[in-house]
């Protein structure tokens, strides 16, 4: 049986998301006009990109967990330009983050380890593998 490991990363996100908006995931009012972080210049354009953010977080917490809110605040910032010089590192926005993060806590995907972070749950678990 294949795991979330052997899938390509963009058909599982892609098919999770389809998952995900069927599912109780509420998208905040204001996901419609914020910047995804520091270094982004304009908001996503993709119309259901908050499905597509909390699969991935989730396929992210699959493979790196326990893994925090600030690792996962680095792992989607990027290179804001700063004139003629190198790109530098801005972090994510953590709101979004935090926001997808205890969606999935609500459906039961995701849990809380005291001082280390989020893992998946063995609901969540199940899901993913069966997905994959």
């Amino acid at each position: 049986m294949a795991k979330v490991y052997d899938v390509p990363a963009q058909e599982f996100v892609s098919r999770l998301t389809e998952i995900l908006k069927n599912e109780e995931i509420p998208a905040p009012v204001w996901s419609s006009f914020v910047k995804t972080g520091a270094h982004a210049d304009k908001p996503p354009q993709q119309p259901d990109w908050w499905y597509t953010r909390c699969a991935s977080i989730l396929r992210k917490i699959y493979l790196n967990g326990p893994i925090s809110i600030a690792d996962m605040r680095s792992i989607y910032g990027g290179g804001k330009a700063r004139g003629y010089g190198i790109a530098s590192h801005r972090y994510a926005g953590g709101a979004i983050i935090r926001n997808a993060v205890h969606g999935l806590e609500k459906l039961g995907y995701v849990e809380m380890v005291e001082k280390k972070g989020r893992i998946v749950t063995k609901q969540g678990m199940k899901k993913l593998d069966n997905l994959s």
